[in-house]
């Protein structure tokens, strides 16, 4: 890591008029440039910010990874950056293509949707345990009355099930099931059968081994396959990679797959601005092809099909998700180190602090949507 700011400049007086824009912008979030508060960003490079008014986060991620700025708190600069909507100022050219790829491409088809599966989710069964709870639930979790990651992803998936009013011997879906979590936290608690479909094959051979004997059937499936029907469906943390060209395909799936008297429970992640496109160094770099929703965009998907029942937003509680999860993250990177290297290092760090101070800022959400065929006949009763 270079310990000096770059000599080597394209045009050292366009770079220190950059370098004072880059002072100003940062100066209205409290943030600063010399690394004297925990929060600051440290430049190693003078070339960093040009990458990042040029680029935008994929520039300034992609320099950090470089090494070539660092920061104590960066869940906290990041925190204080969206919260004073700094990156609101700066619109660089080249996220205009960006811009208009996500609005009207279909960037998720069934050919595109298993790149997320085999760039993210399969990048090892080790090193997500290392990172999770006991279950390997990879979605934010629940804190209301827990104390540890353990006991919150529980809450989670306890709460699901209450909202859900799972009986015994009930037929549940699970799109997008990841490593089973709710599944086997279903069938054991609530005596259910489900059925879940992924397009992680590292997920579904390890949630086949883990969960074998229990009535679950775990499949590696694209959801648009699906036909059959169920008492219940859930989809947890999976809507983010479903893409705005494919909500009301995703909102048709689930109807035609629900009971008459069935709820569709949907957890996901989702954007507070309808006109927002997805980030270019999350796309590049952690989530290829994902698209998070608006409220608008869901509603639009629903519109005719399903009735919202109930609308619970508990975004806040993903910042301390995710802090948990950096925290197992660097205690166990000892044993990946020599395999992933420091660069992967760097970007793991940059994903989930980025993601915690989106959260802490209340730029990014999470929801849970409770949804009917036919509207619950006297009004749904809220859980929590």
């Amino acid at each position: 890591m270079p310990s000096e700011l770059s000599t080597d400049l394209r045009d050292p007086a366009q770079d220190d008029r950059t370098t004072r824009f880059a002072r100003s912008l940062l100066a209205q979030a409290g943030l600063g440039l010399e690394g004297e508060a925990p929060w600051d960003m440290l430049l190693h490079d003078a070339d960093v910010p040009r990458r990042a008014l040029a680029q935008g986060n994929l520039g300034l991620g992609e320099a950090y990874m470089d090494g070539a700025w660092d920061c104590e708190q960066l869940d906290e600069f990041f925190s204080r950056l969206l919260r004073a909507q700094v990156p609101d100022q700066v619109s660089p050219t080249a996220l205009i293509w960006h811009a208009l790829q996500a609005r009207l491409l279909n960037r998720q088809t069934r050919q595109r949707a298993w790149t997320v599966g085999e760039r993210h989710y399969d990048l090892g069964n080790d090193f997500y345990a290392a990172m999770l709870d006991p279950r390997m639930a990879y979605t934010c979790a629940y804190w209301k009355d827990a104390d540890n990651l353990a006991q919150a992803q529980t809450a989670k998936l306890d709460l699901i099930c209450r909202k859900l009013g799972l009986q015994p011997g009930m037929r549940v879906l699970d799109i997008g099931c990841g490593w089973g979590s709710f599944m086997g936290y279903a069938a054991e608690h609530y005596g259910v059968e489900c059925v879940g479909v992924t397009i992680s094959r590292e997920q579904c051979e390890w949630a086949q081994k883990r969960y074998k004997g229990l009535p679950l059937e775990f499949r590696l499936q694209d959801y648009r396959e699906l036909d059959e029907r169920f008492d219940r469906i859930v989809s947890i943390g999976m809507f983010e990679h479903v893409g705005r060209k494919n909500h009301r395909t995703f909102m048709e799936v689930a109807a035609r797959c629900l009971d008459d008297e069935g709820l569709l429970l949907l957890h996901t992640i989702g954007k507070n601005r309808r006109r927002d496109v997805p980030d270019r160094w999350i796309d590049k770099y952690i989530f290829p092809n994902g698209d998070l929703p608006s409220i608008g965009q869901i509603g639009d998907a629903a519109d005719g099909l399903l009735v919202v029942e109930d609308l619970h937003n508990f975004g806040a509680d993903y910042d301390r998700t995710l802090m948990a999860w950096y925290a197992n993250f660097e205690a166990h990177w000892q044993y990946f180190a020599s395999e992933l290297g420091e660069r992967f290092r760097r970007m793991w760090r940059y994903y989930l602090l980025s993601c915690a101070g989106a959260f802490r800022a209340r730029d990014i959400q999470l929801w849970q949507w409770v949804l009917s065929r036919g509207g619950v006949v006297g009004g749904y009763q809220r859980v929590s």
